[in-house]
Parts: structure tokens; sequence; C-alpha cells
């Protein structure tokens, strides 16, 4: 598992590609290896994940009648939504680099994309503390999220254009596979699962 001085390392060479510096590349490991590592991504995220559980356990509660239970199922199936929204896009952006014949670029986007979601995803915990804690502040927590999301989209777009260049179309193309299935495929697991708020 990676330290949290290699994180730091990582998000450094993340911050200098969305700045436009190539030397970005030079701190992220783009090798087999470094794909393979850069999955613990997920566990780095899971305290800030774990968070927006909670939330959404107590959203799920509020919608049912007094006495509904959650336990560990509830927990276990909503980390299955998890994995899957974060597997699903990468696999999506692998089929459509092999059809655009990008296949040596997949690793970095497998990268960048897995450490860009550690700061994300404490952000968005942060959000959703603001939501639990200050009453009131859900119109503020909305234009939050609105501007996460545009910060996403910018920094994927920046990030995408170091790796891939200048190729508008390419970029944004990989961008909807990486927003775009996600959105989809949480809000159908979440039904199907039973873990939607009614």
């Amino acid at each position: 598992m990676p330290s949290l001085k290699e994180i730091e390392y990582y998000l450094r060479g993340i911050v200098l590609l969305i700045q436009g510096k190539p030397q970005g590349f030079g701190y992220l490991d783009l090798t087999d290896r470094g794909m393979t590592r850069s999955f613990w991504a997920m566990v780095w995220c899971f305290p800030a994940t774990a968070i927006s559980w909670v939330w959404w356990q107590t959203a799920f509660l509020r919608a049912y009648p007094p006495g509904t239970k959650t336990g560990l199922p509830f927990f276990l199936r909503l980390a299955m939504v998890e994995i899957a929204n974060w597997i699903v896009p990468l696999v999506l952006a692998g089929l459509l680099c092999l059809a655009l014949r990008l296949g040596r670029r997949f690793l970095a986007i497998v990268v960048v994309s897995n450490w860009l979601a550690v700061p994300l995803s404490y952000l968005y915990a942060l959000i959703v503390l603001i939501v639990m804690f200050v009453p009131g502040a859900a119109g503020i927590a909305s234009l939050l999220w609105l501007a996460l999301i545009l910060l996403l989209i910018f920094s994927l777009i920046r990030l995408l254009r170091m790796i891939c260049g200048q190729q508008p179309l390419i970029i944004a193309t990989l961008v909807l596979v990486l927003l775009v299935p996600s959105m989809f495929l949480s809000d159908y697991l979440q039904q199907y699962l039973g873990v939607y708020p009614a």
C-alpha cells in the first residue's frame, strides 16, 4: 500500500499536469505496476467514502417508516455500488482506448483518474459534513457540489490533454465515458440493491 508521502508525491504530479507542466509525469508511476498500485486509491478514499455512506444511511432511514433497520448488508451493498462506479468507467475507457488505438495511454489514464479521486473524495466528504452538521446549509452545499463537479471535469480535461495531446473530440469522449456511466449506474444499482431512499 502506498504511503502518505507517496500519495503526496503522486498528487504533486497530478497538480503539475493540471497546470500543463509535463514534468508532472515524472512524479507518477505509469508502469503496469504503477497502474495496479493506483487502485490503492480506493483504500485511501475509504474514510471519506464512509462519511458519505453514513449520510446516505441517514437519508435512507428518514425516507422509510420508523423502525426500519439497516446493518452490515446495507453498507456492503453501498460498497458494491462504489466499486462498480470505480471500475466500470475505467473498463469502458479501456475499450475506447483500444478502439481509438490509444492503448499505450490507457495506463496513464487509469493512474491519473485513480489518484485524482483521492482529494476529490475528501472535498465531497467535507460537503457532506456541512449538510449533516450545519442547519439550513443544503443550498450552499448544492453550490459546492456543483463547483466540485466542475472542478472534476476541468481537471480531467487538463489531465487528458497532457496524456492524449490536442485532440478535443477524443478528450471530450473520454471525459464522458469516465463520468456519465457512473451516474446512471449508481442510481440503477442503488435502486436494484434496495439502498436508494424512496
